[in-house]
C-alpha cells in the first residue's frame, strides 16, 4: 500500500486523486464482496425463520434430514436423519437442502 502511495506522489498524483482512487477500491469491494455475502446471510436467516415440520433440511456437519420438531424456546430443531433417528441440532446450523430441491422443480 505504502509502494502505490509513493508511487502516485511521484508520478505527480495529488492527495485527492489518491483518496478519489481508496474510495472507489471500498466501492468495488462492498459491490461485489460485501453486500452479496449480507444478501445471502439474510436469506439464510429467513429461511431459519420460516422452518416448518416435514421441511427438508441439512445440518451444518452435512447431515440431510427431516424437521420433526422446532422448539423455540431452546432454539433448536429436532431433525429426523433416518428410520426412528432424530437428533438435535441448533437452529442456526439448519440449511435449505438444495439437492431436493433443485429436483422437486
Amino acid at each position: 500500500m505504502t509502494n502505490i502511495v509513493l508511487a502516485a506522489q511521484a508520478a505527480g498524483g495529488s492527495g485527492m486523486s489518491m483518496i478519489l482512487m481508496m474510495v472507489a477500491i471500498f466501492a468495488i469491494m462492498w459491490f461485489f464482496m460485501i453486500r452479496p455475502q449480507q444478501k445471502k446471510q439474510k436469506e439464510i436467516q429467513l429461511f431459519q425463520n420460516s422452518l416448518t415440520e416435514g421441511m427438508q433440511v441439512v445440518t451444518g456437519g452435512g447431515i440431510y434430514g427431516t424437521v420433526k420438531g422446532i422448539d423455540l424456546a431452546k432454539n433448536t430443531v429436532d431433525v429426523k436423519i433416518a428410520r426412528d433417528v432424530v437428533i438435535t441440532v441448533d437452529k442456526s446450523y439448519v440449511f435449505k437442502d438444495m439437492a431436493n430441491t433443485s429436483l422437486q422443480k
